[in-house]
């Protein structure tokens, strides 16, 4: 039996972990040669630690959002990347990765994180490293922390992250355009039928329920527009929503299970959602229109001009009469038309072969 380990980062629930558990579902389906381990590599090192940096994490965010972001862009998303070793994490990450893979005997390692493929990446190139390594990116853009010397495969989200790959001298063939992995059951996109002049927009803001969606109800009143409005792990909100009892939005509380997600996908003709990979990879690859408000600093807001370029959302102001740009959108049989042609490209380059089938060739590539 041989072992697919994951590397998340911090026990947040985040895109690095929605990832790998898409992957490993997967696997799990497919495969019955291979017993998958997923490992936050900070509460492996630092056991308690973790929870005192993820909630500093968190509050930095939400009080000094305009600081994280200036610091995010300077220290990991340059215009000419700096890619020099990161002495202070292998001081704090190399003795726990090394003994973690050689306990466990790893024969593939997926990186959903930046911060353990830079450590597998030092690794390899030293040649102390013999799992088969793949970085997994959560993202739109690839930022200056992710090892990229030294790794042997790498799952994408679009040509244009490849591109930036090979120019950094990694092989074509090194590289799967895969989207950001989500689970099978998004796979399937259904049109949905217009049966009504109004239009059904689903409201997300993370599974925390993050954001500014309560702020935004005051502008969420409308008979042309309906709100599926999910509320996370955010029970004050949803209780909130409930009481208000505004005709045009719909409170939904937390939705664990995937396919209750999919079919609330396919019950909406568009999606207003922050920009955090897993959210939008989902939305693509249910083709439904993605309307983007307000981005956390760092990554989403890096996402969020990512995907402007790329004609496969659309930024809107929450604060500037929000419903007039979405039925912007959707009386412009243009601008529709032009969305879709852009999502039509996006999955023109996606690589359709089942997970397994790339395993099998990851992993008999590197025999």
């Amino acid at each position: 039996m041989e072992k697919a380990l994951f590397l998340p980062f911090m026990q947040l629930q985040t895109g690095h972990h929605h990832v790998a558990d898409a992957l490993i579902e997967e696997i799990d389906s497919c495969r019955n040669d291979i017993v998958c381990d997923k490992v936050d590599i900070l509460s492996y090192s630092y056991g308690r630690m973790e929870k005192v940096i993820s909630a500093a994490y968190l509050n930095w965010i939400k009080y000094f959002p305009d600081v994280y972001d200036w610091l995010y862009r300077f220290a990991a998303y340059r215009k000419e990347p700096i890619r020099n070793r990161r002495y202070l994490y292998e001081a704090m990450f190399m003795y726990f990765l090394k003994r973690l893979t050689n306990r466990n005997d790893v024969r593939i390692l997926f990186c959903t994180h930046a911060l353990p493929s830079n450590m597998a990446s030092v690794l390899k190139q030293k040649n102390t490293l013999p799992s088969v390594t793949v970085n997994v990116y959560t993202d739109y853009f690839v930022n200056d922390l992710w090892g990229i010397e030294g790794i042997d495969y790498h799952l994408v989200p679009t040509v244009t992250v490849k591109d930036y790959l090979t120019s950094k001298g990694v092989r074509p063939e090194a590289i799967y355009i895969t989207g950001i992995p989500v689970g099978n059951v998004f796979q399937k996109a259904v049109r949905r039928e217009k049966n009504s002049d109004v239009i059904k927009v689903l409201v997300t803001g993370g599974s925390l329920g993050v954001g500014s969606l309560k702020s935004m109800l005051p502008a969420l009143k409308s008979d042309k527009v309906h709100y599926y409005t999910l509320c996370g792990k955010n029970d004050t909100l949803y209780q909130d929503l409930l009481q208000i009892e505004q005709e045009s939005v719909t409170p939904i509380p937390y939705i664990t299970e995937k396919a209750e997600m999919n079919k609330l996908y396919d019950h909406v003709d568009a999606v207003l959602t922050k920009p955090g990979g897993v959210t939008i990879s989902e939305c693509l690859l249910k083709r439904k229109p993605i309307f983007l408000y307000n981005p956390l600093p760092g990554q989403e807001r890096i996402n969020a001009e990512q995907m402007k370029l790329q004609g496969t959302a659309i930024p809107v102001d929450k604060d500037h009469n929000l419903e007039e740009q979405l039925l912007q959108f959707f009386t412009d049989e243009n601008k529709q038309s032009v969305y879709e042609e852009n999502i039509e490209v996006y999955h023109h380059h996606l690589d359709r072969r089942p997970l397994s089938d790339l395993l099998d060739e990851m992993l008999n590539k590197s025999h």
